[in-house]
């Protein structure tokens, strides 16, 4: 018995992402619309698609309305695509319509026009018998139509044309002519659409949504996406929930034995740390001592960097002992420079998301979420997409370090964004004025996974790293940044018998 199309997996684009997103790809023998404004992408996408049904021996058609066959083989050319297996079609208009002494003058209408447009598109596929289909773009097909109702009754012609051919067809729109016009969305067996987002600084943001998809659960919400050579890169949305793997919750020293008492022996694996702080306190110390720490466990840890230049850290890493050149070229500890004003946070979520399945990466570091913040174009779902982020990464079995600045010094301090809720462990760190000097002091504030200390203990950072003295019984107010000596004796690092 033969097997037909429909017998067939989904007819996938070749973009991963956007094939998960579809849930596979699309259902073969369909009409689709893909919309976008101009520059979104769709000739890029929509000729990957044609691409990776060549590449599994289907044959497949591009007739393009707009663009000239030059124009599509450059853009392949530029992303170093290969045409072969793929037709194209330029649909131009009759000599007698370029030539103004052969147009009609009194009977001249759009009829004519959209008829020999129909006829040479049948008579192409007829030619070529594609299995895939595309057509670029419909905004011709409405203004040669002239009114929604002929354009409607032209549509649904194609729609039922390319089902007795059994092709699977997708159609472009760049939104240019009408974009209140819905004719094709309740025609259409599927409806993806394309974004492009222009921040007030920084590169363009590009999105993807499926608004429609008879029959199909798909990911629905926005999909970040970037154009790069090569085609689309697809980033879908993180959905923690789908996600699920055993490991033993077991406590991560932290490699400095104070701090691990502190902390009640230590932070969860699978579980998430906020270090919270003023600029200058040592919050990245404290989470590179964890990464440093997983690193001598002969673990792999990965550090993710908004804010520091890479080669200033690397120095002042190196000045307190610890060779972060030397795990990195060791394979042992991933870093990367994070641009916030080039990197959506879908991209971001997804280098994140491929180190820990793909590497095997146990601890990340996120320094800092002020920098995160700055990739948001959106901030008022950055909690949404931490949350995500840290869920996903916490059912890995990834201990997951992040720190937030906070506006201040000394007194009352201000977070730009609260997730001290979203954390199961937030350790604080704080400036105090004693005895005329300027000192440091570390507390742990919450911990959902066991016991740790109430003290609050100082500490101070040198060439031999982060040392954390005894607890601070003898003071009052250390968290207000002035605190009132209560003791009898010493109580301070460096003095006699502390």
């Amino acid at each position: 018995m033969a097997t037909t199309d429909t017998d067939r997996p989904d007819a996938a684009f070749g973009i991963p992402g956007l094939d998960d997103i579809l849930a596979g790809g699309l259902e073969r023998e369909r009409v689709y619309l893909l919309e976008g404004a101009p520059g979104t992408g769709k000739t890029t996408s929509a000729m990957r698609f044609l691409l990776e049904g060549a590449r599994l021996g289907e044959r497949g058609l591009y007739i393009t309305l707009s663009e000239t066959e030059e124009e599509l083989r450059g853009t392949a050319r530029n992303h170093g695509w290969s045409l072969d297996g793929v037709d194209i079609f330029e649909l131009v208009p009759p000599e007698s319509l370029l030539d103004e002494q052969q147009q009609q003058s009194l009977l001249y209408s759009s009829d004519l026009e959209l008829g020999e447009t129909t006829r040479m598109i049948f008579e192409s596929v007829e030619r070529n018998t594609p299995r895939r289909v595309v057509i670029d773009s419909l905004s011709e097909i409405r203004l040669l139509a002239q009114s929604s109702l002929r354009y409607r009754r032209q549509v649904l012609a194609l729609k039922h044309y390319f089902a007795r051919q059994r092709a699977t067809v997708i159609l472009l729109d760049d939104l240019t002519t009408d974009i209140n016009d819905k004719t094709v969305h309740s025609v259409a067996h599927g409806v993806i659409q394309l974004q492009e987002l222009a921040p007030e600084y920084g590169a363009e943001r590009r999105r993807v949504r499926v608004i429609k998809y008879r029959g199909r659960r798909f990911r629905g919400g926005y999909h970040d996406f970037t154009i790069k050579t090569g085609g689309l890169e697809v980033y879908p949305r993180i959905v923690a929930s789908e996600h699920h793997s055993a490991f033993a919750r077991s406590p991560m020293s932290s490699g400095v034995a104070e701090l691990d008492a502190l902390l009640g022996g230590g932070v969860e694996r699978g579980s998430s740390a906020l270090v919270l702080g003023p600029a200058g306190t040592g919050k990245s110390l404290f989470t590179i001592n964890f990464a440093v720490a997983a690193v001598k466990r002969g673990e792999k840890a990965a550090l993710f960097v908004f804010d520091e230049e890479l080669g200033l850290l690397y120095d002042r890493m190196a000045k307190m002992g610890i060779d972060l050149r030397s795990m990195e070229a060791d394979g042992d500890l991933i870093i990367e420079q994070v641009d916030a004003a080039e990197l959506s946070p879908g991209e971001f979520a997804s280098r994140v998301r491929e180190c820990v399945s793909a590497q095997d990466i146990q601890t990340v570091v996120i320094d800092s979420l002020n920098g995160y913040q700055a990739a948001m174009p959106q901030e008022q779902f950055l909690v949404l997409h931490i949350h995500e982020l840290l869920q996903y990464l916490n059912r890995q079995g990834a201990s997951t370090y992040l720190t937030v600045a906070q506006h201040g010094l000394v007194g009352e301090m201000k977070a730009p964004i609260d997730v001290t809720y979203l954390a199961d462990t937030v350790i604080l760190l704080r400036y105090f004025e004693a005895r005329g000097e300027v000192r440091r002091a570390v507390s742990v504030i919450k911990k959902r996974a066991g016991q740790h200390e109430t003290t609050i203990r100082e500490f101070s950072i040198g060439f031999e790293g982060l040392r954390l003295g005894a607890p601070l019984n003898e003071f009052q107010g250390v968290l207000r940044g002035v605190p009132n000596f209560v003791g009898p004796g010493a109580g301070l690092m460096g003095d006699p018998g502390a």
